[in-house]
């Protein structure tokens, strides 16, 4: 899953693609470098991003989503979004499924949008907001207290209907460093779901902080935790770096 952030404000990237001809060729460019899916965002949750409202972040989504399907109309779009109403908006203009960082926490129409169009959904683990997460990792069962937070949302998910679920453990959201490693560490264990999991460590914190790099000088960590997460089982990796992640995928397979 190759990342186009539509945001000026990413911790990576933050206002590369903001303009529609730069998010276009970014587009185009981790196309030619083997992406399966890509992933639109116009929302950062970076600690401490801007707010951004509705009106706004479907404005910077539509465009996108139209042009790419005119160009690329064989390409799995994913809408990074905890908004019911963007995910809504999104979908109709051709987006084929949603990532959403809160699990449908954030808005509770989350779901329903979910269940009228049947679209795959990537239900991350996150405790509070962005601007608050980072205060609410205090946990004394980390994988259970996921685990049981997974299994809850399953539940109320299947029974409207929805049967194509993501798992996303949210690497970085509401958790420290350390806690960080102990997720990757034992990632495989939500195989118990019998779900797809997804994991997204490219370039973030927990790379960079261990190893006193910045983000830009990130990529090689990045390919290592990605080669690991992919010896466990994890089916989707989120990247910045298409061309490198698919290299790690063909060396596996």
């Amino acid at each position: 899953m190759g990342i186009v952030n539509l945001t000026p404000d990413s911790f990576y990237d933050g206002g590369h693609y903001f303009s529609c001809a730069a998010s276009l060729q970014r587009i185009a460019k981790i196309i030619e470098e083997g992406a399966d899916i890509i992933d639109l965002g116009a929302f950062s949750s970076r600690p401490g991003a801007h707010d951004v409202s509705i009106k706004e972040e479907i404005g910077r989504l539509l465009p996108i989503i139209e042009k790419t399907k005119e160009k690329f109309p064989t390409l799995p779009i994913s809408i990074d979004t905890f908004r019911a109403e963007v995910a809504d908006k999104a979908i109709q203009a051709g987006a084929d499924m949603i990532n959403d960082i809160s699990g449908g926490e954030l808005d509770n129409r989350m779901y329903e949008v979910i269940a009228k169009h049947q679209v795959p959904y990537i239900m991350m683990h996150m405790r509070g907001t962005p601007k608050t997460m980072q205060n609410l990792t205090d946990y004394k069962d980390l994988i259970g207290e996921i685990a049981l937070s997974f299994g809850k949302r399953i539940d109320k998910l299947r029974s409207m209907g929805i049967k194509d679920i993501i798992l996303d453990p949210g690497f970085g959201f509401s958790k420290t460093l350390a806690q960080n490693y102990e997720l990757l560490d034992r990632i495989n264990e939500f195989q118990y779901f019998n779900l797809p999991i997804l994991a997204g460590i490219s370039r973030k914190s927990m790379i960079y902080k261990k190893i006193h790099v910045q983000p830009e000088d990130a990529l090689t960590g990045t390919i290592a935790l990605n080669t690991l997460l992919l010896y466990k089982g994890v089916q989707i990796i989120r990247v910045h770096d298409v061309k490198e992640a698919k290299q790690i995928i063909n060396l596996l397979s």
